[in-house]
């Protein structure tokens, strides 16, 4: 299959095509002058379908920390490691910004700063906000301007300086364990699990277009689950299905569900 037809037949609508189409031109022209490269900042989803579109070339996913969700697609040439993603060549540059502590900012209050600054989202990577200040990843391209021009979020001052990659410290991500029977892996019937809601409510939810299995919308209340994959729902959070047990005695499966709190 080429790779345009690839690319049609992965994208979900014109915007995926087109940057999964500047992903592949970025990171084939690399790899074939044997040059690093970086994207943009991809969401999950967008990485999976990244990784597929790319299969055969070494590319890697780096979002700055360990845990960071969204990720560049980077190409190293043979003669980089993954350790020169962390020093200072790396496509992605990290920045603290802080203010006064009692003006209890948002992750939405410093996005919107920065788009309000004319900065595109695919440029900026994860946001972690804790109280007085706020650490954030950005493409190296755009540093500068980011320094020099996010100056306040609202009506609060940000004083901004760049940090070393290292020094960025995600805030620990809380999980709550949910262990039950099931009478199958149905999307549902994880959505009413995890989330604590009627079945028939799941099922709604499901079809209304708010709920995402693996990072694309799924609007079949009966698509199978599989361990590891992951569901969210729109205005109401994230689980991943852990583990897929045995049967009980009454032949429901048991599981175990994270649920991102």
């Amino acid at each position: 299959m080429e790779k345009r037809e690839m690319i049609a037949h992965l994208a979900a609508n014109d915007t995926e095509a087109i940057l999964l189409a500047r992903v592949y031109e970025r990171i084939s022209t690399a790899a074939q002058r044997n040059i690093p490269a970086a994207s943009c900042f991809l969401t999950q989803r967008e990485q999976m379908l990244a990784q597929q579109l790319l299969r055969g070339t070494e590319i890697t996913f780096f979002g700055g920390a360990q845990t960071a969700e969204r990720r560049v697609c980077a190409y190293l040439p043979e003669y980089l490691d993954a350790g020169w993603l962390m020093e200072d060549g790396s496509p992605v540059a990290a920045v603290r910004a802080e203010y006064y502590e009692k003006d209890a900012l948002t992750h939405r209050d410093l996005l919107g700063a920065l788009m309000g600054c004319g900065i595109k989202r695919e440029t900026v990577g994860d946001i972690y906000v804790s109280e007085g200040r706020c650490e954030f990843f950005l493409t190296r391209e755009i540093l500068p301007f980011v320094l020099q021009n996010l100056t306040s979020a609202g009506r609060t001052k940000l004083h901004l300086k760049q940090i070393p990659l290292a020094e960025v410290a995600p805030p620990e991500q809380k999980m709550k364990e949910i262990r039950d029977t099931l009478p199958s892996l149905r999307l549902d019937a994880l959505v009413s699990s995890g989330f604590g809601l009627a079945r028939g409510k799941a099922a709604a939810l499901i079809e209304s277009g708010r709920v995402e299995l693996n990072y694309a919308q799924c609007i079949k209340p009966d698509r199978e689950v599989r361990e590891g994959d992951v569901i969210a729902a729109r205005g109401i959070g994230k689980l991943r299905l852990e583990t897929v047990g045995g049967r009980t005695k009454k032949d429901r499966i048991s599981v175990t569900i994270l649920r991102y709190i």
